[in-house]
């Protein structure tokens, strides 16, 4: 996709997001990072150093967005065409819910207004409802019991919920693609190959990189259409599997209860 982009990053102080910021950049498109505080605010105005693109900051916390219409304020002021959503603690205590009613309020915002024609969103690739049937049996039940209902039980609540609005919204919209990016357990590795769409297992580790590179790579695509697709360190090139899913129209949601209530 050649022509140029305004992106409003949110959660731009993330791990994910700061690796993000200068791909977006490097594309000589725009960046409105949107920020918890003032003193994160250096860290991401580094981020534009002798990059083509336009950088802009700004402080507005995630938590206030209590309302559709706050969120709708935001969009109006900043006018992107693409929002990114890399906000929320991945599980470490964070104010889950806060996010999700933020994450909605954003979505919804967007829908709601024409010019905005992308929303990713990043989660993770065990949030859904039932396990896939592309997975080995018994696998889901045993990670849904000890992930889902146990260490990440707010953090799964929060981002099924705006997964599931985001994929309903999108559908319904003429103007918004919904991308849900759903990479596997996170690490610090550099960015390499992937697995991407349908994985084999639910268990798996994505490394931040990769992540920030695959949302780099699906705003930029053309013909990306609404979709949830799982994203773990694989043995595809990024492009080449960005392109299988785009030509195959992978979506992962298939097997949830949205996938089969299509619009």
């Amino acid at each position: 996709m050649a022509s140029s982009h305004h992106v409003l990053l949110i959660g731009g102080h993330g791990k994910i997001a700061q690796l993000l910021t200068p791909l977006l950049l490097k594309r000589s498109w725009t960046v409105t990072s949107m920020i918890r505080t003032q003193e994160q605010a250096p860290a991401i105005e580094k981020l534009g150093s002798g990059l083509p693109g336009k950088l802009h900051v700004l402080v507005s916390s995630v938590g206030e967005v209590s309302t559709q219409e706050r969120a709708a304020a935001i969009l109006n002021n900043v006018k992107p065409d693409y929002v990114a959503w890399s906000a929320g603690a991945g599980g470490k205590g964070g104010p889950e819910m806060a996010y999700r009613d933020a994450a909605v309020n954003f979505i919804r915002a967007a829908a709601d207004i024409p010019s905005i024609k992308r929303f990713l969103l990043v989660s993770y690739g065990g949030s859904r409802r039932a396990g896939a049937s592309w997975w080995p049996e018994g696998e889901w039940d045993e990670y849904n019991k000890k992930i889902n209902y146990g260490v990440l039980a707010t953090y799964y609540k929060a981002k099924i919920a705006a997964d599931e609005v985001l994929y309903e919204t999108s559908k319904k919209s003429s103007t918004l693609v919904g991308i849900c990016l759903r990479p596997a357990t996170l690490t610090d590795e550099p960015a390499g190959k992937v697995e991407l769409g349908k994985t084999a297992h639910v268990k798996g580790d994505a490394s931040r990189a990769t992540v920030a590179a695959t949302a780099d790579a699906l705003l930029a695509a053309d013909g990306v259409k609404n979709t949830w697709l799982d994203l773990q360190d694989g043995s595809e090139d990024l492009d080449a599997a960005v392109e299988r899913c785009i030509k195959d129209g992978v979506d992962t949601a298939e097997g949830e209860e949205i996938f089969t209530s299509r619009i």
